[in-house]
């Protein structure tokens, strides 16, 4: 019987088999999928993030001038560290509403200084609700109470990172601004 079955799977139906179209098909999808993530990955990258000229001649620079692009630990945070999850569902949904960015690329929205200055706040407020729902995932992957040494930071720190833990605030309640410019608009 499962002698029969083989051969009838093996069996040529009018040109190809129907194992030979399982494992074409197999083969075709273990390419794209590999094209995929290294794709995936590639748009992670810093190059990637500043390739276009709105990014590079105005995020970008300000970003430089951040602790998180030169500090005393040579850590540097890029792009993606921030603004794309690392788990892969969360990251293909962020990838999705990417496209709307590359919409407005198109549309020429935010491509002067003066046309970004202008969505700033509409588009702090996006990256801020969308922080604030995560519980700051993104900042938590590298910042953490348990990693922190409060006997280090100035008596100020120590008292509100302690109370903003006992308080389970997360990060973008307080560090708004960290690695962008705020807002003209934006009022504590």
């Amino acid at each position: 019987m499962i002698r029969r079955l083989w051969k009838r799977f093996w069996r040529p139906a009018t040109k190809f088999s129907f194992g030979s179209i399982l494992i074409a098909g197999g083969v075709a999808g273990l390419i794209f999928w590999s094209g995929f993530s290294v794709f995936l990955e590639y748009s992670n990258t810093l190059e990637f993030c500043t390739s276009c000229h709105e990014m590079d001649q105005l995020v970008y620079q300000e970003y430089k001038k951040t602790i998180h692009y030169t500090n005393r630990t040579g850590v540097r945070v890029i792009c993606s560290d921030c603004h794309v999850p690392k788990a892969l569902g969360p990251k293909l949904l962020r990838k999705i509403k990417a496209s709307n960015e590359l919409y407005h690329k198109m549309l020429g929205s935010v491509n002067t200084l003066a046309k970004f200055e202008s969505k700033r706040m509409e588009l702090a407020q996006n990256v801020w609700r969308t922080m604030e729902a995560n519980d700051s995932l993104e900042c938590r992957n590298c910042h953490t109470y348990e990693a922190m040494d409060f006997h280090k930071q100035t008596e100020f720190a120590r008292e509100t990172m302690q109370l903003a833990m006992e308080e389970n605030m997360t990060c973008i309640d307080c560090h708004k601004g960290i690695a962008h410019k705020l807002p003209d608009e934006f009022e504590e």
